[in-house]
C-alpha cells in the first residue's frame, strides 16, 4: 500500500518549500514557502499523527541546530538527511534519528560512486539504519543521480540493475525527481512506475505532486509499492491538499 510520508525541509535554518532545481550555490533559491512554525512544532504535529518515515533534510549549511530541534522532539521517529557521512553518522542516530538518508558523499570530487563509502557506513551504522537517497535528474529512459543539492550529475542511473545492486547495504531508498520538486506540476509517472515494477526495498518518491488524488495515483502506478513524500502542495506549506486528509489515508491504510 501507498502510504504519505511527511517532511522537514530545511534551509538556512528555516522550514521551507523549495524548487528542487534551483538548489545552487547561491543563498536564494526559488522558494515557494518559509514557515513561521518551528522544526519541532512539524516533529511533534507528525508525531501526534503517527507519520513515520518522514525526512529531515538539511539543504546546505546552517541548519545543524534546526535539524537537531526537529529529532529531539520525536526521538527515532524521523529519518536524517543532508550532511551524512561516516564521520557524524553516530552522531545524529544519537541526536534521534531513526534512519540516515546518504547522497552526496558516496560520490567522490569527480561525481563518481564509490562503493568502499557505502560499504563503509553500511557496516558502522548497519544496513537497517541506512536510507539511499537516489535523487535523480532527467526523464525516462535515464534518471542520473544528482549530488550537491540536485546540481551535479554523477555516473550513476537509477535502473532496475542500480536498485538491485544496492540493495544489500541498506533498509530504503528515497528518490525526488529533482526536475519536478516544488513546481506542483505532475509527478513523473514513469519514474514512479519503474520504481514500483523493480524495486527491491521500500522506496519513497518526491516531486510534482499537485492534488490529494497523486496519493491514489501513486499508489496505481507503483502498485502499492511507492510511497509518496508531499510537500510544497501540501496546506502546512502553503498549498490546496488538506494535511488532514493525508492522515486519513494513512489511517484507512494501516491494517
Amino acid at each position: 500500500m501507498t502510504r504519505f510520508r511527511p517532511c522537514i525541509d530545511l534551509h538556512q535554518g528555516r522550514v521551507k518549500q523549495i524548487v528542487g532545481g534551483s538548489l545552487g550555490e547561491e543563498d536564494a533559491p526559488q522558494t515557494n514557502f518559509i514557515s513561521d512554525q518551528t522544526p519541532a512544532w512539524f516533529a511533534e504535529r507528525y508525531r501526534r499523527d503517527d507519520l513515520r518515515g518522514g525526512h529531515v533534510i538539511q539543504l546546505g549549511p546552517g541548519n545543524r541546530e534546526a535539524a537537531r530541534e526537529a529529532l529531539a522532539a520525536w526521538p527515532k521517529g524521523l529519518q536524517l538527511g543532508g550532511g551524512v557521512n561516516d564521520a557524524n553518522a553516530d552522531e545524529w542516530l544519537e541526536a534521534g534519528a531513526e534512519k540516515l538518508i546518504v547522497t552526496s558523499w558516496l560520490f567522490d570530487e569527480h561525481a563518481r560512486f564509490q562503493w568502499k563509502r557505502l560499504e563503509t557506513l553500511a557496516t558502522r551504522i548497519g544496513p537497517e539504519k541506512l536510507v539511499i537517497d537516489l535523487s535523480c535528474r532527467g526523464r525516462h529512459p535515464e534518471w542520473r543521480v544528482a549530488m550537491n543539492r540536485w546540481q551535479t550529475p554523477t555516473d550513476l542511473s537509477v535502473t532496475p540493475e542500480t536498485l538491485a545492486q544496492l540493495a544489500d547495504f541498506c533498509a530504503e531508498f528515497l528518490i525526488h525527481a529533482a526536475d519536478v520538486e516544488g513546481l506542483r506540476s505532475g509527478m513523473d509517472d514513469d519514474l514512479i512506475r519503474m520504481l514500483g515494477e523493480h524495486c527491491p526495498l521500500p522506496v519513497t518518491y518526491a516531486g510534482g505532486a499537485a492534488r490529494f488524488e497523486d496519493l491514489a495515483h501513486t499508489e496505481s502506478l507503483g502498485g502499492g509499492r511507492v510511497d509518496l513524500t508531499i510537500g510544497s502542495a501540501l496546506d502546512l506549506f502553503g498549498g490546496d491538499i488538506p494535511y488532514a486528509d493525508c492522515v486519513a489515508w494513512n489511517r484507512r491504510k494501516t491494517p
